[in-house]
């Protein structure tokens, strides 16, 4: 559920390795006269090799062994599968829209074409998206998760196959996206049904009416099935507590990853695109609930995931748990999120009631920070300001640690010991509580005229279609960038970086990248024999049966694992922001 950044990959292989070489014989520095040609070309052959090569029927993982013969998303992937979840397919699909956009050329509409239909093919009958898609179907699909989901110790999430759809990590959201974009960039009708099913979907799955109305779950339709796994073994420190608090998470309320914000930032592009002003009553909705589910003073913060309905005699709004690292509390990234969230609320309304409450919230975070010790005694804490979880009416900082050695012996649990916390899941965060005071600040003496100024640009106020910003995949698009007048501003690329870029293509026609982590191979289940070892407390990965992936450089200390340099291989994070390169370097202005 944190948004993720990295790519997993598989022990270092001969495959891997391979990619070191490979200098291209007509990579000699261009003139610059001829390097803008020289970028065009690059771009072409990048684009043409992703999307004939290196994809399966248009979609992608996250990373590939440059023979293809293995790939991953956030775990160890099947050739047949796509990756729906950033950076997957529909990070890939925005590139080459933005390469099309920039350039005209056909080739790149071509694959942007491509993955779309992909994504089409991948969209569920609710007309939203899981996290992944098999293309070689649903039986295929059910496999991995019984044997590489279910074994991933961290990765809770893939530890069931639910069958419906994710808000989370802006998969279904960004994917949405790339289809708005295919159908206004020609107004073809393949990509209108299916854009309209997804607008639909984020419709229906928004709650409606009581505390919930306006939020998020974080799938959708609720599931029905068991998501029990296997008993926790014993063995609790005395005062832990184990998680998964408030039984299967997925119906509350959801905060975490920016869920609400993504699809109202969905639902405004709609609104500028398409002209679809019915949605501004969602959008109003769904701001509205971020208001109502903040917590009274003195915590006067948000938690991950709050109660849809009322449940175990805690009202509906009240802070919920979600995955077994993630207890029923209030957290503090969050809560700036959401900081930030009613930021952008105020300028799209000029509504000052957005801003009413959020000196509570920042005095409330000033009330958490680490202290000395906890930074001194915990190296995962240093450069944090924050704890992760404050507790609920003491407002103590919670810290979450496991035992055991996989996911069939271990558990994890919540404490307010700060040491040898779980190193894939911060126990601080950093957050600027004087930048954010200084925010609201700024926005609370801005006069009324200004105020009304700033509303008439906002997409709210919109009375017919408007362009949507050019490019998507240089950088995130913001709220910031949908207002009238506002421009996406290209990165600076020298000549220099443009001429390195062509030459580490090469004639390979792919970017060779360091893989950030690697996995264990799909054993079978780990051994349920309870392990008395703290070995595992604080890794990425657990035993060899864990199929979570970690960094080969700093492995366990312990035996089957060697530290290793990370192998190569090829990223569709790394290729965006190559191609993203060229891109601003080729056509800056029409950013």
């Amino acid at each position: 559920m944190q948004r993720r950044n990295f790519v997993k990959s598989l022990v270092s292989t001969p495959f891997a390795l391979a990619a070191t070489s490979s200098i291209a014989a007509d990579a000699r520095p261009l003139q610059p006269g001829n390097l803008r040609n020289g970028v065009l070309n690059a771009m072409r052959r990048a684009v043409q090799h992703m999307d004939e090569k290196v994809s399966f029927r248009g979609g992608y993982v996250w990373a590939y062994l440059p023979d293809l013969t293995v790939t991953w998303g956030e775990m160890e992937a099947k050739r047949s599968m796509c990756w729906i979840q950033p950076p997957g397919t529909p990070t890939v699909g925005h590139a080459f829209i933005d390469a099309w956009n920039a350039t005209g050329e056909d080739v790149f509409y071509a694959a942007a074409e491509r993955t779309a239909l992909a994504l089409i093919e991948a969209q569920l009958p609710c007309g939203g998206w899981n996290y992944i898609h098999d293309f070689a179907g649903e039986e295929s699909l059910k496999h991995w998760y019984e044997t590489i989901g279910r074994n991933g110790w961290r990765l809770e999430e893939f530890h069931h196959h639910y069958g419906n759809a994710t808000f989370d990590d802006a998969g279904t959201a960004t994917t949405a996206q790339v289809l708005l974009r295919m159908y206004l960039a020609k107004r073809d009708e393949r990509f209108r049904a299916p854009l309209y099913r997804a607008i639909d979907f984020i419709l229906q799955a928004q709650y409606k009416g009581g505390m919930a109305d306006g939020g998020w779950p974080q799938r959708w339709p609720h599931f029905s099935g068991s998501t029990a796994h296997m008993p926790t073994p014993p063995g609790l420190p005395d005062g832990a507590r184990h998680g998964m608090e408030d039984g299967d998470y997925t119906p509350h309320v959801t905060w975490n990853d920016d869920v609400a914000g993504e699809n109202v930032k969905f639902l405004l592009l709609c609104v500028m695109g398409l002209g679809e002003t019915r949605l501004l009553p969602a959008v109003k909705r769904a701001m509205d609930c971020m208001l109502r589910m903040q917590q009274p003073a003195p915590q006067a913060g948000w938690g991950l995931q709050h109660l849809a309905a009322p449940a175990q005699n805690r009202p509906a709004g009240a802070p919920a748990g979600a995955r077994s690292y993630e207890p029923r509390a209030l957290t503090t990234h969050t809560t700036a999120t959401n900081i930030q969230q009613l930021f952008h609320y105020f300028r799209l309304t000029g509504d000052r009631k957005y801003l009413a409450r959020i000196p509570e919230a920042i005095s409330w975070l000033k009330t958490c920070t680490l202290s000395e010790q906890m930074l001194a005694e915990n190296p995962l804490l240093r450069g944090r300001t924050h704890a992760t979880f404050i507790e609920l009416g003491s407002n103590r900082p919670r810290f979450v640690h496991r035992y055991g050695s996989n996911v069939h012996n271990g558990a994890y649990y919540t404490d307010h010991d700060h040491r040898d916390t779980p190193s894939h899941y911060s126990a601080g965060r950093t957050v600027n509580t004087d930048a954010l005071q200084a925010e609201y600040e700024t926005l609370m003496g801005l006069p009324a005229a200004a105020v009304t100024e700033m509303h008439s640009r906002s997409p709210l106020a919109l009375t017919a279609p408007v362009a949507l910003p050019h490019y998507f995949s240089l950088r995130e698009v913001d709220f910031p960038d949908l207002f009238a007048g506002a421009r996406i501003s290209a990165p600076a690329v020298s000549e220099g970086e443009a001429g390195q870029l062509i030459q580490d293509l090469g004639d390979k026609n792919y970017w060779a990248t360091p893989l950030p982590a690697i996995t264990n191979p799909y054993r079978g289940d780990g051994p349920r024999a309870a392990h008395a070892g703290r070995e595992y407390m604080s890794r990425n990965v657990g035993d060899r049966y864990d199929t979570s992936p970690y960094d080969p450089r700093i492995p366990p200390d312990i035996a089957p694992y060697t530290k290793q340099d990370r192998p190569l291989g090829i990223t569709t994070s790394s290729f965006v922001s190559k191609l993203g390169k060229l891109i601003a370097f080729y056509a800056p202005e029409k950013s």
